[in-house]
């Protein structure tokens, strides 16, 4: 049996905490299907399908992530990818409180099973939503992207 999962985001932009995620859940899933979900409530930094490409850019080099852009649940998509689990990272206690709920109700609605990964120590203030601030500011971000992440690349 393949273990595929669904690693969903909004990825504005991957950090080194979420590329930590991918590379400890893949020590036990085959493969993993990065979801960026498209929410046009949200504004973003990044368009779309520039986060796409640059997250496909930077796993290139290997066959088990993929990357693709969702819209509507995150349950509903792993259904049609035939993913059986969700990968998810916690930093914080509220963010545990607030994933435990979404894992309840996407268990009960579809069997699909949430699994939690906590950040490293050493990761856990980084956040997109502070990246996006320092690249607001005009601030260098390299410290917390993946080192061959170009958020520059047109």
């Amino acid at each position: 049996m393949n273990k595929r999962a669904i690693f969903p985001g909004t990825f504005d932009p991957f950090t080194i905490g979420h590329y930590s995620v991918v590379k400890r859940a893949l020590t036990f899933m085959d493969e993993i299907i990065i979801g960026i979900g498209v929410n046009e409530k949200k504004r973003t930094y990044f368009p779309t399908d520039k986060r796409v490409r640059m997250i496909e850019k930077l796993y290139a080099g290997n066959p088990r992530v993929s990357v693709e852009a969702y819209d509507g649940l995150t349950v509903d998509f792993a259904r049609m990818r035939d993913a059986k689990f969700i990968i998810r990272g916690i930093r914080t206690v509220h963010d545990f409180e607030y994933e435990e709920t979404i894992a309840d109700i996407n268990r009960k609605l579809s069997g699909v099973e949430t699994i939690l990964l906590f950040t490293e120590p050493e990761l856990t203030a980084i956040s997109s939503t502070i990246v996006r601030e320092l690249l607001h500011y005009g601030k260098d971000v390299t410290p917390f992207l993946p080192a061959e992440l170009d958020i520059n690349e047109e």
